[in-house]
Formats: C-alpha cells, structure tokens, sequence
C-alpha cells in the first residue's frame, strides 16, 4: 500500500487512479468509473420492451433495480410472502461506503426483525463520545448522541445478503438493467449479464434502488469520496484523529473553484479512520467534475487535514442525490415503480445521512412494496421524510451555489459558522435534533431566526444564492410544516 503524498504536492488524475486501483483493485476502481460515465454523457437505453398487459403471468411480485443498501429490505419483502429478485451489475451486498449512524437508529434493524440486539452490536465497531462540526477560521461545535456509531458496512451487507438468500430472495450478480417499460399492470425489465446476453423479466412491482444512476429529478447532488485510512496521527488536537470522537462537518478552506468542499473523518477499527471528503452541487454543474479528479484533491489535501503516514486500504465513493424541497420531488420513471434508498432522496438534504434514512425507512419501505405489489395503486413515497427538510434543504442548496466572486469566497463558511454556533448556544438536545432530522417548527425557526439577526448581511446572500421565488417557497413551506 503506497502512502499518501505530502501536504502541497499536486497529484493529478493518473496518480489518483494509481493510487485507488492499488488500494481498491480494478473491479472497484472500473465501478467508479461508471460512476464517472453516467454523469458525463447521456447514455440512450436500449428500446423499450413491451409495456405489461393485464392479466399476464409474473416472474415476480418484486424486482429489485440494485443491490447496495437497500438489499436490507428484500428479506422483510420475502417474509411477507413476495417472491423477490434482485438484480446489480456488480456483485449485490458489496459495499463501495462505509455507514455511520446514531445508536437508536441501527436499533432499526431489531425492531424489523433483521438482527437481533447483539448482532447489532458485532456491526459497530466504533462509538464515540462525541461529534463535531468546524468551520474554517471558526469555531468547534460538539455534538453527543449523533453519527456516533461506526459500522462495518461490509459485515452488515454480507449478513444481509445471507439473511435475503435465505427467505428465498432470487440474486441477480453481474446483470445490469439496461432497459425498462412499465404499465399499470406491472414492469419489464430487459436485463444484460457479463457475456452480453441478456433477457426479459417482469414483475408486479418494480424498486428502483440504483442511487444516481436512476436519474430521478433530483435537484443536489453530492460527490463523495475517500475510504478507510490507515496511519494518521491520534491525539486530541485538530490535526489528529481523536479515537473518541466523530468529525460530522468539517471545513480547511474557502470556496474554491466555485465549490465548497467539506471534509469527514470517523474513526473505526484500531488505527483505522474512514474520511470522506465531499461537496454540494446541482446535477448540470456536477457533471462538469469527475470522482477520480476530486480523489486527486483527498489525496492532494488529506496531508493538509491530518498528520501522519496515511494509507488508503479501501476506497469508498458514491454520488449521492438529494432534494432541496424548494421544487418537486424526485419520481419514478414511470407506473408501478417504488424509489427507495438514494434513488429517492428524501434522506437529510443537509448531511446526506441516507444510512440513517434508510434505517427510519425500514418497515414503512416493506410495507409500501408489499401493499403496491398486492393491488394496482400507486404508492408515492415508501421513504421516511421528516418535516424538518422543508426547513434545510435551502441550506444545502446555498452550498450547492456558493458565491463565484473570490471577495466572496469565505461566505459559506462565516454563514455556517455563525448557524452553528446558534445551534451549539441552544443546547446539545436542540443541536443534535437538527442532525438527526428531529427538529421542531417552533426550534427552527428559533434557529432562523436567531443566526439572521447574528448574521444580517445574509438576506442579501441567500437572495443572491437561490432567488427571490426559491426563497419565498422556502418560508412558506418552512412556516407550514409541523
């Protein structure tokens, strides 16, 4: 394993590709390059197989469009007594993230009857005193109670590939979705292997879980990258991994390049930490940056963030959509389809916990699928949306267009600081609630209310940032929710 470069030093695309094929392999390092693909050029499907009529015979109950996260509802579908299949085109349970999550969220996973409360406790392998967020030339805001759990996603997704099989849940390795209709009756799916061929399958229901890939509408986006290091210096100062605590939000810089880029670092395993480094976008804009550039800065700037002679030992990337609230909500492409996981983007607009949204969303998910499998209804939404979105969506999208102008360039960061450090001064309860999703109307408003009049010169900014009709429909929903 070849350790990271020093503080300063450029290293370009080739070198970041080296870097996370030799940590990662080429199986991996070719998925994030799909990634990569499907973001840069619109890639036509192939035609359309014919719509599903009525009266035709199922392969399925389900069908599952992708294997990652959200296997974990396949096996509650199965119980039910669906006949479910899933299909990826990588090996399904294989995980490309690593998870961390507030302790009463994985208790999830009791209450649907996946894992009992020790097995639970054998997927965390880290819990931490603390969290924190830090802006540049800011503050330090704790946090207790939340993301404060680190998980062996690959433990979770093997145990839950295992459990699926097990309930008789059909996978699909290696087989890509390359073409799908669907009808009031039901779906087909028009499925390819690694050999190239390819065949039909339909089902009553389709899921659509394939993240980003799905193109459902959604109007963030956020390019994550990094992975599981090995080497940094411990210790109880900013520039070392404290073993105890989780750094939620961090920023080392301004804008740059017309992106705010934003570290987090979460120890796991003895004398190893995952860190992710990630930044905001609108879909049009995100295009314009591959993943394999942003890994050449985490490895370019990592040394910047942390001491110490790190190591990458498993790369973790994603794209990750997500919904602002301030314009319709990501659809399905088309009748009896149901968006789970990423697809749907209903998890936290401003931390991008879709770990914690999928646990909230467990048994409402399976039950949705169930009840759109069981008659011709279609079934909006199967994910967990907490109100409080309403509320901070407009923030993540005032980071997804942060100013261009270089005498601008610390707003973000002076606008976020002075928002946490309302949070912090309302207390631990009121702060974590924000991260977790939990806030009130009357505390959000608070919060609103409390960082404008520390910080005026922001009605100007936001009004800037995401216009005068975005605003107004931010107060209006944020006023509405309860």
């Amino acid at each position: 394993m070849s350790t990271l470069g020093h503080g300063g030093a450029s290293i370009g695309v080739a070198r970041a590709r080296a870097l996370v094929r030799e940590a990662g392999g080429a199986e991996l390092c070719e998925r994030l390059d799909h990634l990569d693909r499907s973001r840069a050029t619109s890639v036509p499907e192939e035609s359309s197989p014919d719509a599903p009529t009525q009266g035709e015979t199922f392969d399925y109950d389900v069908v599952m469009a992708g294997g990652g996260l959200s296997l974990l509802v396949a096996p509650l579908l199965a119980r039910r007594g669906l006949s479910v299949a899933v299909f990826d085109r990588a090996r399904i349970g294989e995980a490309h993230r690593e998870w961390n999550a507030s302790r009463r969220e994985l208790g999830a996973l009791t209450r649907a009857g996946l894992f009992t409360e020790r097995e639970v406790d054998e997927l965390v392998v880290a819990r931490y005193r603390d969290g924190f967020c830090k802006w540049h030339d800011g503050g330090t805001y704790p946090v207790t109670g939340t993301l404060d759990c680190a998980v062996d996603a690959g433990l979770l997704l093997t145990r839950t590939r295992a459990l699926a099989e097990a309930e008789g849940v059909v996978l699909f390795d290696g087989h890509a979705v390359r073409a799908l209709t669907t009808s009031a009756h039901g779906a087909r799916l028009r499925v390819g292997g690694v050999t190239g061929t390819s065949r039909e399958v339909t089902a009553r229901v389709l899921v659509e879980a394939r993240g980003s890939s799905a193109k459902t509408g959604a109007d963030l986006l956020c390019p994550t990258v990094g992975g599981v290091v090995r080497g940094l210096r411990e210790g109880d100062d900013p520039r070392a991994i404290d073993p105890i605590r989780g750094e939620i939000l961090v920023t080392r810089e301004h804008v740059e390049g017309g992106r705010q880029h934003l570290w987090e670092a979460f120890p796991g395993r003895t004398g190893e930490t995952t860190v992710y480094l990630f930044y905001y976008a609108s879909p049009k804009s995100v295009a314009d940056g591959s993943l394999m550039s942003l890994y050449a800065r985490f490895f370019e700037k990592l040394p910047d963030y942390k001491d110490g002679a790190s190591e990458l030992i498993r790369p973790t990337f994603g794209v990750i959509p997500g919904w602002s609230r301030l314009g319709p909500p990501p659809r399905a492409r088309g009748l009896r389809t149901v968006l789970v996981g990423d697809a749907a983007a209903r998890q936290s607009p401003l931390t991008f916990c879709g770990f914690g949204s999928m646990l909230r969303s467990l048994e409402s998910a399976a039950e949705g699928i169930a009840r759109a499998a069981d008659s011709s209804s279609f079934v909006e939404s199967v994910v967990d949306d907490a109100p409080v979105h309403a509320g901070t969506g407009a923030l993540a999208m005032i980071l997804a267009n942060p100013p261009s102008a270089a005498n601008r360039a610390a707003l973000p960061n002076q606008l976020l600081d002075t928002a946490f450090s309302v949070l912090f001064e309302m207390g631990d309860a009121r702060y974590g609630s924000l991260l977790r999703d939990e806030m009130g109307l009357a505390d959000l408003t608070r919060f609103l209310v409390k960082t404008s009049a520390r910080m005026p010169r922001v009605y100007p900014d936001v009004i800037r940032s995401l216009g005068v009709r975005n605003v107004l429909r931010w107060t209006s929903q944020t006023l509405r929710f309860a």
